[in-house]
């Protein structure tokens, strides 16, 4: 009977869809925030921003590839903290902080939809902006409530919409660019540059989804690394030629006033006004359907497993079947959205992927040899994480003087909830990968098919 179940189950990722499923999560809300933010800092050589970003993404998609390999589990970088740091208080902080993350990312989406939605409709005020936002956070919050089984089947369709409107008015606006717009005599210092490679990066965030799909893909050894390389390299190319044509189809002065909705401004000189209302929309489209999906991971099995300590073994769309998690999530985004601007949620988001990931990256060195990645590789990883929140930092540090206060105030949070869930329910955070447990299973397998008269 497992035979056949075993049999009518095959692994579902094979190297080019677990590709697409990178791409798709990757080319959503992040690009149509981050281009034009980028933008109004580093000018037309935003561009080098996102090759920088691009790097970065690849330096950390190899060591989460590796150490997905090595522990292969759906709670990703949650597990990869506590297999790296050990069952405690710091990896559970850790654990508390990405959820916190999460939640920060999904806020500054819903501030993005909020502000495409409102230049659409003539009323881009803060409290249409608001106003929208907290629309699309309680639809969506419904839709998970009820269990949004057609949204979850409508994403691929959303995730071509997307690609194919950003890839023709990509291709069709690099015809259009005005030469002087990209010239070196318009270029702001090479450090401004470099201070934007924050935001990029966050406009990659999404790679690590691919390494969710480790118990589910066909040749894991092979394809884990390769897809995940070739997704961010595809994507880095599309971002690449984006950032031109955008610095080259609108003035500075424009992307500054426009940062916010400055994809759509690009499209207007050469297409027009209907150029501007498909790409807003489009972005309206990207932003909705990155809240829903972000929505569920989040707030189902982020949420679970830094509250509980532990995921369930089966698990499916809303199949825990609790609110609770969602309901205070929902709770948590609304302040975010009410009293941080986008550039503020934005920015907060980006750093604490940044030291989140810097953080999985040097756990990982103390894992080194049981990865067999190349230790390099994964230092370059975690020093250009922390290099780049540096920088970030000391941009911000007069544009957006709160921003540090912002950043220790999720840290403390994160710890004070970590220390309270272990003194009031005494839970802490498990490995979801157990390797004698692994074994164990590896081995009653082969005994199977050796019984059942397989070819091994």
């Amino acid at each position: 009977m497992e035979e056949n179940k075993i049999d009518k189950n095959p692994k579902a990722f094979g190297l080019w869809s677990a590709v697409f499923l990178g791409i798709g999560s990757m080319v959503g809300a992040g690009i149509f925030i981050v281009i034009g933010q980028a933008g109004a800092i580093a000018g037309n050589i935003v561009w080098l921003s996102f090759v920088i970003g691009g790097i970065v993404a690849l330096l950390s998609g190899y060591s989460l590839a590796k150490l997905a390999l090595r522990y292969p589990s759906r709670g990703g970088i949650i597990e990869y903290l506590v297999q790296c740091y050990a069952e405690g208080v710091f990896s559970g902080s850790a654990g508390v902080l990405f959820y916190l993350a999460g939640l920060i990312a999904i806020a500054a989406v819903a501030k993005s939809f909020g502000e495409y939605l409102a230049v659409l409709v003539g009323e881009h005020t803060p409290y249409w902006v608001n106003l929208f936002a907290l629309g699309i956070l309680a639809f969506f919050t419904l839709i998970n409530l009820l269990g949004a089984t057609l949204v979850a089947k409508s994403e691929n369709a959303i995730v071509l919409i997307k690609l194919t409107v950003l890839v023709l008015f990509t291709g069709a606006a690099l015809l259009y660019i005005h030469p002087q717009l990209l010239a070196t005599s318009k270029m702001p210092p090479m450090i401004d540059m470099l201070y934007a490679v924050g935001l990029t990066f966050f406009a990659y965030q999404g790679f690590s989804v691919i390494t969710n799909t480790v118990e589910d893909m066909q040749n894991p050894a092979r394809n884990m690394l390769r897809s995940m390389l070739l997704a961010i390299g595809l994507v880095a190319l599309l971002y690449i030629a984006t950032s031109i044509a955008v610095l080259g189809n609108l003035p500075l002065p424009e992307i500054i006033k426009a940062k916010d909705y400055a994809l759509a401004e690009a499209a207007r000189p050469a297409f027009g006004e209907w150029g501007f209302r498909i790409m807003a929309v489009t972005a309206l489209i990207a932003t909705a359907s990155a809240i829903n999906a972000s929505l569920y991971a989040t707030t189902q099995i982020s949420y679970t497993l830094a509250k509980e300590g532990n995921l369930p073994k089966v698990y499916e769309y809303n199949v825990f079947h609790s609110n609770e998690g969602l309901i205070v999530s929902a709770l948590l985004i609304v302040p975010m959205i009410l009293f941080m601007n986008l550039s503020q949620i934005t920015t907060v988001a980006a750093l604490v992927v940044l030291i989140v990931q810097g953080l999985t990256h040097l756990g990982h060195l103390l894992k080194i040899r049981e990865t067999g990645a190349n230790t390099w590789l994964v230092a370059l990883a975690a020093f250009s994480m922390f290099a780049v929140t540096v920088l970030t930092l000391i941009y911000t540090r007069h544009q957006m003087p709160d921003i540090p206060y912002y950043i220790i105030g999720s840290f403390a949070f994160a710890l004070f909830i970590e220390i309270a869930l272990r003194a009031f329910s005494g839970r802490s955070i498990q490995k979801q990968f157990d390797e004698e447990e692994s074994k164990l299973l590896h081995t009653v397998t082969l005994i199977e098919k050796l019984l059942k008269g397989k070819r091994l």
